[in-house]
């Protein structure tokens, strides 16, 4: 095709198209209605907006008066001169009226015209609603397809729901549908070739375990889960559309598809389609391989093209993961791909039946053209436009081309809202096409220009202005990127790991002081919590005389240590990253088969580890640098810092990398040499962390790994003299012990001796009335139970305001019925064993006395019957006074707690002797305001889980029983490693003294 000749004809269609439409917008941005002015009011106020948008998003929670006038007040007052006179009314009313008649009224008025605003987008909410607005579109000659909203799917019972509603609405379209006529035709096909009745499904909601780690079984389950649904379309000579949801599920999505034609049952069942998404960088290749595939399979496919709805969502967790951003992040790309995929599934329009889903003018005319340039046959494509949204293109659409279909969502107002959330998103992104062309009435050149050339012009913008940003400047610490399971490299490499450290079980490790290997009689047996018939290593146990070679060692290398400078002990931190790094699936797969963490909680582990060497180096350069004090002539005063001397660094199993880096690459990188002592349990991944230090080339005595029986030990190593401090992390009741004895002065001890201990916790996360369940229970489902309780940072208590209790608990049960409890080196399980027997028969202890304090409402009995498994319990009616309440469990026992209003939450969350973490999950401004000031906690995350903190984003650590000393992974964490000086120079020589360049004063 003749590319520029195909542009000029796009233009001029769309010139066209756009004087046919001429007068017309969308309901959206019509000024005229209340819609409307509130539309235009959050485009140009992007407070106001972020403000509208998360009011939507709660207003279905908002079951009372009282609770609806709170919510307007607390949204909506903080900045009036900011409101459209069509809601600083209601505001006003709320604040000012609060119960009173007309503030009733106004509140009334602001929730009917929001919920009119989501039922715009909605054809209704049940069946007989939408039945009724579907008839109507029809006379209108527009076909559709169906979607149902819904809820978070957080558990096995709430998928099958979700099957069961679409085989429901299918009998339902089928009965209404023997009354319709075929569009355009009258007989039984619309426009003469396509079924009557047309339904699209989100996959993933089938599944409530749908995950890309667990990529066979969860394909496998939604396949089997969509199968009696294309059985009954198939019987109606009906149309299914598989939709594509967030990237996390695109790989899944796919293969599910291939697998579904590819059964004998629907290989020749023409009507099942799938949908790719323009914005993804991946939908190219995508795009070819299932071209190719149909092809070399000569099976018929049908796809839905569009340019996707998450853009925001993948950006944000993209950068929060830091992992590569899937979606173009300049628009006009995202248009650009779109004509281009558009093109290549016309070119396969024999095999490919293509349904063009926009609302941008440039791209329906470029599909136009592009049709008519290929000679496809109109059968073999149609048009397909959101309903509620455009609709004047909709209407010149029809004009056109007849064969427009409208996606036509229906259901319940609460997951209604998140879809109108997502759908004002698009309407008011400043790139929007419907925005510029219908209310900011850009330039129809510009609206109409080959978006290959805008997005060049773009990026040319960006990769100046980059440029300019980066002159000069050192990159900042990043943390390592989270484990991408979306990636099958990844997700292969964690089995092929796994099978290479299987390979070097058994072996015997010994100690390593001043670089040297030494062997001891004494040796403890590690082994595999899931299969404690597998060993994983024998250990040599250090004695007092091994002890006391290591701190001779350590005190011989401590000066010339010491000495180095800053720069130079951090690179050594830079090198030991960089080794871990590239042996990341490795060192996973040693926490996997020692500890039984799952994959990603161990690729964690092993990511803090990286994220503590790469930002204590940082830290340590930055604080390494003297500090002029004060600003007086005459003298010169500077602050600086040397390491303390020798560091006991006694770790947990739990984190039994990350925490045992953090601790001693803090010691190393300010100056100190480290005897380091790992958790029985965990001591060959101990192990692991030595020869990260030995690759990174640490001078020998500077580290050495010491494990040791506690009782043979602990109390020498914590009360030896030549010892200067001590950094813990494990029990409150070891770590009070070791403060007792370090307080106590021994014989030729030269300092006070720095504890630095981290103690655990006993967290709570408050579900307030108006909680975002379907975000709520996930995160409570990770942080209760993922690695199975055992992070100090756990939620073992969840206190809930009575007036959302049933609907929260109802749902938290069945979510936690729903999830797989077995070995974690298995992706498909989410919940492993507890680390050993004695930590087994303890949590079953208290899931006795959970019988005998409050009401059971679950208790996962079926586990596997080897390996150190406890049962999975959730237990209600607990309030402050019950042990349940107040003594830290470390594993998977959740207690509920209900409470008649914050006030009583906060009491009770605060109600322990701990203070680690908490979280609340909560969408009034000012509730999230109170818990800010008044829970309690070194740690409080606001609607989100209250585990995985990540290094200086999160820097981690509590107070009261929970801890003493400054957070890991912050700014000041590496002052408790040193002791600062100060030097004081008097610069004057005879009344002269040299002018400083920062000296500002004047006579």
């Amino acid at each position: 095709m003749d590319k520029a000749n195909l542009n000029a004809k796009i233009k001029e269609r769309g010139k066209e198209f756009f004087t046919s439409i001429r007068g017309e917008a969308p309901s959206v941005f019509n000024k005229s209605w209340w819609t409307g002015k509130v539309m235009d009011w959050a485009m140009q106020n992007e407070n106001f907006k972020v403000q509208l948008f998360r009011f939507v998003d709660v207003l279905p929670y908002l079951d009372t008066t009282e609770s609806l006038t709170r919510h307007i007040e607390e949204y909506f007052t903080g900045d009036e001169h900011d409101l459209p006179a069509v809601l600083k009314w209601g505001a006003k009313g709320a604040a000012g009226f609060g119960k009173g008649l007309a503030g009733k009224l106004l509140a009334k008025t602001i929730r009917s015209n929001l919920e009119s605003m989501a039922k715009q987008f909605i054809i209704g909410e049940n069946t007989k609603q939408a039945i009724k607005t579907l008839n109507k579109l029809r006379k209108d000659n527009f076909a559709f397809t169906v979607d149902i909203l819904g809820e978070a799917t957080v558990s096995e019972e709430e998928g099958f729901q979700y099957q069961q509603s679409y085989l429901d609405l299918l009998d339902a379209l089928a009965k209404e549908a023997k009354k319709w006529k075929g569009l355009f035709t009258g007989d039984d096909l619309d426009w003469g070739y396509a079924p009557k009745i047309n339904a699209s499904i989100k996959p993933s909601a089938l599944y409530s375990q749908a995950k890309p780690v667990d990529f066979e079984n969860t394909v496998e389950t939604i396949a089997e889960r969509l199968k009696p649904i294309i059985r009954k379309i198939k019987e109606l000579n009906g149309h299914l559309c598989i939709d594509m949801e967030q990237y996390a599920f695109k790989d899944i999505t796919l293969e599910v598809y291939r697998r579904l034609k590819m059964d004998p049952e629907f290989r020749d069942f023409n009507e099942l389609a799938i949908v790719l998404q323009a914005y993804l960088k991946d939908t190219d290749r995508d795009l070819d391989e299932l071209l190719s595939w149909a092809r070399a399979e000569k099976i018929n496919i049908a796809i839905r093209l569009v340019k996707g709805a998450y853009w925001d969502y993948e950006t944000v967790i993209a950068k929060q993961k830091g992992q590569e951003i899937p979606v173009y992040t300049i628009k006009a790309e995202s248009d650009a791909a779109f004509e281009r995929q558009a093109q290549k599934i016309l070119e396969n329009h024999d095999i490919c039946y293509f349904a063009c889903g926009s609302h941008n003018i440039r791209t329906i005319s470029a599909v136009l053209e592009t049709a008519l340039e290929l000679g496809v046959p109109e059968n073999r494509y149609e048009f397909q436009v959101l309903y509620g949204m455009a609709e004047p293109v909709r209407k010149g659409l029809l004009n056109v081309a007849k064969r427009v279909r409208l996606y036509a969502p229906y259901g319940d107002l609460i997951p209604g809202m998140a879809y109108l959330v997502r759908r004002l998103l698009e309407n008011t992104a400043n790139e929007s096409f419907l925005r510029q062309s219908f209310a900011e009435g850009a330039e129809l050149d510009r609206l109409l220009e080959d978006p290959v050339i805008l997005a060049e012009e773009e990026k040319q913008k960006r990769k100046q202005k980059l440029k300019k940003a980066q002159e000069g400047k050192i990159p900042p610490f990043e943390n390592h990127p989270f484990v991408d399971f979306t990636k099958k490299f990844e997700r292969d490499a964690f089995p092929r790991a796994i099978k290479e450290v299987r390979e070097q079980l058994g072996k015997t490790y010994p100690l390593i002081i001043n670089g040297e290997e030494v062997l001891t009689e004494d040796k403890l047996t590690s082994v595999n919590p899931a299969n404690p018939d597998e060993v994983i290593g024998h250990i040599c146990q250090a004695s007092v005389k091994e002890i006391d070679q290591a701190i001779s060692a350590a005190r011989d290398a401590f000066p010339a240590w010491r000495d180095l400078s800053p720069e130079e002990r951090a690179k050594y931190l830079f090198k030991a990253a960089d080794y871990a790094r590239k042996n990341i699936y490795h060192l996973s797969a040693w926490q996997i088969l020692e500890v039984g963490k799952q994959w990603d909680q161990a690729h964690a582990d092993v990511s803090e580890a990286i994220d503590f060497l790469e930002y204590y180096a940082r830290e340590m350069i930055r604080l390494g640098n003297p500090r002029k004090m004060g600003r007086a002539p005459g003298e010169l005063n500077h602050l600086f810092y040397q390491p303390k001397g020798i560091a006991a660094v006694i770790a947990p199993w739990n984190f039994p990398l990350a925490i045992s880096c953090g601790m001693t690459s803090a010691a190393l990188v300010a100056g100190n040499c480290v005897l380091y002592k790992p958790a029985g349990t965990s001591a060959v991944v101990g192990y692991t962390l030595a020869k990260i230090y030995e690759a990174a080339g640490i001078p020998k005595g500077v580290f050495n790994y010491v494990p040791g029986r506690g009782s043979v030990i602990g109390d020498y190593l914590v009360e030896h003299p030549d010892i200067s401090l001590i950094a813990f992390t494990g029990s409150m009741e070891v770590g009070l012990r070791i403060i007792e004895k370090a307080a106590k002065v021994q014989t030729g001890q030269e300092q006070v001796k720095k504890v630095i201990a981290e103690m655990g916790g006993k967290n709570a996360i408050i579900i307030d009335d108006d909680a975002d369940l379907d975000e709520a229970i996930i995160h409570i489902i990770y942080s209760a139970f993922g690695f199975q309780g055992q992070k100090c940072s756990a939620c073992s208590r969840v206190i809930v305001l009575e007036s959302i209790y049933d609907r929260f608990v109802k749902r938290l049960v069945a979510a936690a019925k729903s999830i797989a409890i077995g070995p974690a080196e298995d992706p498909h399980y989410y919940m492993g064993p507890v680390i050993d027997a004695n930590a087994q028969k303890k949590i079953s202890e208290y899931v006795e006395l959970a019988k005998k304090e409050g009401n059971i409402l679950l208790i996962r009995d079926d586990i596997p019957e080897k390996g150190y498994y406890v049962p999975l319990t959730i237990v209600e009616n607990i309030t402050p006074e019950h042990r349940l309440a107040q003594e830290e469990i470390f594993g998977p026992v959740l207690a509920i707690m209900k409470v008649k209003n914050l006030d009583q939450a906060i009491e009770w969350a605060n109600s322990t002797r701990f203070a680690l973490t908490g979280g609340i999950f909560s969408r009034s401004p000012r509730h999230l305001e109170r818990a800010r000031k008044e829970f309690r906690v070194g740690n409080l995350y606001l609607n989100r889980g209250i585990t995985g903190a990540l290094v200086e984003r999160q820097p981690f650590g509590g107070f009261k029983m929970s801890g003493v000393g400054s957070k890991a992974g912050g700014p000041d964490y590496l002052l408790q490693f040193m002791d600062p000086r100060c030097v004081t120079e008097n610069t004057m020589r005879r009344g002269f003294a040299p002018i400083e360049e920062d000296d500002d004063w004047i006579e």
